[in-house]
Parts: structure tokens; C-alpha cells; sequence
């Protein structure tokens, strides 16, 4: 066996294949060097064109594909915005607002608006607890709460919810009668349709929160929609004569009560009156009689005078009998009051 170096290798075979340097030399050559003119010089006399090494071109485009990538993998969250990342289909993390970065090809980017309040309203025939049927509209206002869940726990998390409005609507309208339903009861409906809502979607663990539920509207058959429609009537006519009623008990009540507590007051000042005169009576009578023990006669007779004065100040007439005489002599004292006055009034 030849082991000369005669560019044959140990087993006798040419080697005559370039390396790899001679390759890309050549490479370089035809990258940098312009096309020889005619005259069998370079374009520029016997100037060679601009070469690039191997290593710069290298360089350069490990350069470039950095730049495309950071790109690529470089990117914004705005401040409603929250990004999930899934790395080789698994999850890596969740990414809050600002800037953040991905491995662009690995990485699997989910995003969405977090903070926005999204509607839904679907309209369902329901079946009431004394076997009606009822058309309700209903509508779900609602958020995404947990990304992460929003993502991987559900495939079509918005599908589930319109599932669970439908499930849980139906289980509460069940409940109720169809007057309830059409009625008074929709509020009620409503708060337990969300309560029930909101259970169903954290056993999914959709990821979203329930922030209100509105029963839009409730129509009867349309067989019985009239009379519906007339007994809704005759009941908000019951609603309004009562509230009538009440504001009129509601203005009329303070000022009964106020009519009594002057009432009070002023048979409160009456007793305080007639005690005070009473026990004044009382004393003028204990003096009287003090007066009386000591002069019977002559306190008999001055009130026998001040009986006279009380009654005859208060009569016009007076009736006299003259001793010895058969007829009674009539003072018209009213008028002879009358013409001293105007005698007065003239001689003014």
C-alpha cells in the first residue's frame, strides 16, 4: 500500500475533490468580482472587484436573520391586553402588558383584551313551572377573567357560554309560573339565571365572570297574548292606584298628626286653665268664708249686692216696684244709654 502524498489517499483513490476553503474562494470571487470586459481586463483596468471573506458573509447574514427573528419575536401588549404563551404546544406563561418576547416558530401566541365587556342575547322557547310556554330574551354581559383557562381549558369558550345561558335559563324560568315570568318575576329570574350562569362557566372553567344578566323580554303565547297584555294592564292600574294611595297617606298623615298634637297642647292648656281658676275659686271661698265666721251679716248682705251688680250690669231692663203703688215703673236703660251717647257724640 502507497502512502506517498501524491494526492492519492492510503487506499489508492485521486484526491481530487477541492476543500472547502478553495470553494468558498471561488464563491467570493463571483459575489465581489465584476464581469471581465472584452478586452480581457476588468471593468476597471486591471483592477479586481470588492471581495467579501467567507467569515463577513457569514457575519452578515447571521446579522440579518437576528434582525428578522428579534422581529419576529419582539412584541407590544397594550394595557387591556394579556398574551398566553405555549411552548411546543404546552404552556410557558402569561404575559401582562408591555413589551415582551417569544420564540418566534416554537412559541404559540394567544392574545386578548381582557378588560373589554362583551354582550351576548339569544332568544329561547322555555317551558314554565305550570306547563306554559314562554319566549325570553335574555342578554349576558361578561369579561374574560382567566386567560390561561379562556385558552386551554375550553375549545370554544364563547360556544360554552351560550350552552350555559340556554341550560341555566331553562332550569329558573322551570320554576316559575308563566305570570311570574311575564311579570314580576323577571328581576328575580335574572339574578338567579346569572347566579346559576356563573357556576356552570367556573365548573367549565371557562375563564370568564358573568358582570350582569338582563331578561330583555318575556312574551306569552300568542294564542293568550292579548289577555296578558290586558290583565299586565289591569295590574300596573292596581300599581298606580296604589302608589296614589300612599302618597296621599303619606301627605295626609303629618298633618293629622300635627291637627292632634295641637289638639293636645290646647287641652293640655285648658286643664292648666280651668285648675288654675278652680283652685282660685277655692282660695276666694276660703277667704269669703274666713270674712263670713267673723261678720256674718255684713258679708251676707255685700254679697247679696254683688249678686245684685252681676246681674243687673248685664240687663238693658229694669222692672221697679214702687211701695204702696200697684204698678211697676219700666227704666229703658238701653235707651236711655243710646241717647246719652249721642248727646256725648254731639256735644263733641
Amino acid at each position: 500500500m502507497n502512502w506517498d502524498n501524491n494526492n492519492k489517499d492510503p487506499w489508492g483513490n485521486n484526491n481530487d475533490a477541492p476543500d472547502f476553503d478553495e470553494l468558498m474562494k471561488k464563491f467570493s470571487s463571483i459575489l465581489g468580482r465584476k464581469k471581465p470586459s472584452s478586452n480581457g481586463s476588468d471593468g476597471d483596468g486591471n483592477k479586481r472587484g470588492f471581495k467579501l471573506s467567507p467569515s463577513r458573509i457569514l457575519m452578515y447574514g447571521l446579522f440579518g436573520f437576528l434582525i428578522i427573528y428579534a422581529s419576529q419575536s419582539i412584541y407590544q401588549l397594550d394595557a387591556s391586553e394579556r398574551a398566553v404563551i405555549l411552548r411546543l404546544g404546552k404552556f410557558y406563561e402569561e404575559q401582562d402588558e408591555g413589551l415582551n418576547f417569544r420564540l418566534a416558530g416554537i412559541d404559540e401566541r394567544y392574545i386578548e383584551n381582557v378588560s373589554l365587556t362583551r354582550r351576548y342575547t339569544q332568544t329561547n322557547s322555555m317551558l314554565t313551572k305550570d306547563e306554559n310556554i314562554v319566549d325570553v330574551t335574555v342578554s349576558a354581559q361578561y369579561r374574560i377573567a382567566n386567560l390561561k383557562d379562556f385558552v386551554l381549558n375550553v375549545k370554544d369558550p364563547e360556544g360554552s357560554l351560550r350552552n350555559a345561558i340556554e341550560s341555566a335559563l331553562r332550569h329558573v324560568v322551570g320554576d316559575n309560573t308563566l305570570d311570574t315570568t311575564l311579570t314580576v318575576g323577571r328581576e328575580n329570574i335574572a339574578q338567579e339565571v346569572q347566579t346559576r350562569l356563573q357556576t356552570y362557566l367556573d365548573i367549565y372553567q371557562t375563564g370568564l365572570i358573568v358582570q350582569q344578566v338582563n331578561i330583555e323580554k318575556t312574551d306569552p303565547p300568542p294564542a293568550v297574548k292579548d289577555a296578558f297584555d290586558d290583565v299586565v294592564a289591569a295590574r300596573e292600574d292596581k300599581e298606580r292606584l296604589q302608589n296614589e294611595a300612599e302618597r296621599y297617606a303619606l301627605s295626609i298623615v303629618p298633618e293629622a298628626r300635627g291637627q292632634a298634637q295641637a289638639r293636645i297642647r290646647d287641652a293640655e292648656a285648658y286643664k292648666l286653665a280651668v285648675v288654675a281658676n278652680a283652685e282660685g275659686e277655692v282660695d276666694r271661698f276660703n277667704k269669703l268664708l274666713e270674712e263670713y265666721k267673723k261678720a256674718p251679716e255684713v258679708t251676707r248682705d255685700r254679697l247679696y249686692l254683688d249678686a245684685l251688680q252681676s246681674v243687673l250690669s248685664n240687663s238693658t231692663k229694669v222692672m221697679v216696684d214702687v211701695e204702696g203703688g200697684n204698678n211697676l215703673l219700666y227704666l229703658p236703660l238701653d235707651k236711655i244709654m243710646e241717647e246719652n251717647k249721642k248727646k256725648g257724640d254731639d256735644n263733641e
